[in-house]
């Protein structure tokens, strides 16, 4: 048994089973919607908030659900994720009705954005060495489930119809739980940690003030692409504002938005993170679009064609922990950046005009920048969190694949709103050309930003 304990191998996998929850069930989804739309007898709007909800509570969930685990310890937050994600998994296929489902849905999202972040920094506690390596490990699977989702979910709904894709969620919690009740060690003994304390160091005014500045914010970007709701929009800013204040003023701040003034280096990997998942999700989301309805491609041919993207990060992901762990994060970051400037080029010079296997290749090159980025971002931005608020920080992190992710489909809608054609990829490629570039100046900033905090820590 105490060579299971130390067991890194084990480890890893109590925890990446776990954290690929939350990307697994964002895209598994997606197949199940017509099925929903059947049997419910709803259209296909009411439907869809099945996944717009799901991305709400998550870019919600998890910054919230991240303080509290700073404050109770990582083991018991994680168990409270993968407890919540059981509820889901057994009580959406019994719903009567579609508001039932929409709650487990919900249930689901909360609780996969809980280990998340108590995932991570379960991590950064207990795994020391090549830790950029092991960081990578989690960025493997949920690379892998984010990209299988759907092909997962397309097999679970023949064989089980969309019900199944609630019920698979089972062996990956009953592994999870399991290992990490053996291998996870026991949470520090925090002062004050009895249920009453704890209530009184969360401040509820912040959070709250927090999740409905998301809420309409995100609400405003979703809508974009019909009606835009603008009075959402100037609402969120609103309440994002009245955030700010709240968190200047108060003495145990949810979020210490001061934080983002005097660690700039922070600020800019959570700026780089965005940007990031702004790029590559108009390509995730993008890409089938065009495959389907301007080259009359298959969803086989389609989906074989996303592997080369897909695939290949994940195959890089590894490759970048371990270059991380001997060189540090700074150049991976740079090297990242720069080839998602040359795969916007390429993209937009070349793609809508060369063979399939050709697009693969320039495809592969993007999933190189994609691999990259994702793994040198994570480790930079655990590198730059205080240590106390590791939980919290990883939530935000999260919060900006999110943010990135909405926003691309604003861009996608811009782009791609009226007609599909050749024409409208290239534009597309121009977008990405100029993301692409913003995201080369933010590697800068960070790059300048670590070395200034290293010359002033010395």
């Amino acid at each position: 048994m105490r060579n299971w304990k130390k067991s890194r191998a084990l480890f890893l996998t109590a925890v990446a089973s776990g954290t690929m929850l939350n990307p697994l069930n964002s895209s598994m989804i997606s197949l199940a919607l017509h099925s929903i739309q059947r049997d419910f007898h709803l259209s296909f709007t009411t439907v869809s908030w099945l996944i717009s909800s799901f991305y709400l509570a998550s870019a919600i969930a998890q910054p919230v659900t991240g303080k509290i685990g700073d404050l109770i310890g990582r083991k018991k937050l994680f168990f409270i994720g993968l407890i919540l994600m059981a509820i889901s998994a057994f009580g959406a296929p019994l719903a009567p009705t579609f508001f039932i489902l929409l709650i487990m849905r919900l249930f689901q999202s909360i609780g996969s954005g809980a280990i998340y972040p108590s995932g991570i920094a379960l991590v950064q506690t207990n795994i020391h060495e090549r830790q950029a390596s092991a960081l990578a490990v989690l960025s493997i699977f949920a690379s892998a489930m984010t990209a299988l989702g759907p092909t997962l979910g397309g097999f679970l709904i023949v064989w089980g119809d969309w019900p199944a894709t609630f019920t698979v969620n089972f062996p990956f919690i009953l592994i999870s739980f399991l290992l990490g009740w053996y291998m996870f060690p026991k949470d520090k003994k925090q002062d004050g940690s009895s249920f009453k304390t704890i209530i009184s160091h969360l401040d509820f005014t912040g959070i709250f003030l927090f999740a409905i500045g998301m809420i309409l914010l995100l609400w405003f970007l979703l809508s974009f692409n019909t009606t835009p709701h603008y009075l959402a929009g100037v609402g969120g800013i609103g309440f994002v504002f009245l955030f700010i204040w709240r968190e200047l003023k108060a003495k145990e701040p949810f979020i210490d938005v001061r934080l983002f003034r005097t660690n700039r280096a922070l600020s800019s990997v959570y700026l780089q993170f965005i940007v990031l998942n702004l790029f590559n999700y108009c390509l995730f989301f993008g890409l089938p679009t065009y495959f389907q309805d301007e080259m009359h491609l298959g969803v086989r041919t389609s989906g074989i064609l996303m592997l080369f993207m897909s695939g290949v990060s994940i195959i890089v992901s590894p490759l970048t922990g371990k270059w991380i762990d001997k060189a540090g994060v700074k150049l991976p970051i740079m090297v990242g950046a720069i080839l998602m400037l040359i795969g916007a080029i390429i993209l937009t010079v070349f793609f809508v005009h060369v063979p399939i296997l050709v697009m693969g290749v320039i495809l592969s090159v993007l999933g190189i920048s994609y691999g990259i980025g994702n793994v040198a971002l994570q480790v930079a931005m655990l590198d730059a969190a205080p240590k106390n608020i590791i939980g919290t920080a990883s939530g935000l992190f999260q919060t900006c694949r999110y943010l990135g992710s909405i926003l691309s489909s604003v861009v996608l809608g811009l782009v791609f709103g009226k007609e599909i054609i050749p024409k409208n990829m290239v534009e597309l490629g121009s977008i990405m050309i100029m993301i692409s570039i913003i995201s080369i100046l933010l590697s800068l900033q960070y790059v300048k930003k670590s070395l200034h905090l290293k010359l002033t820590t010395k």
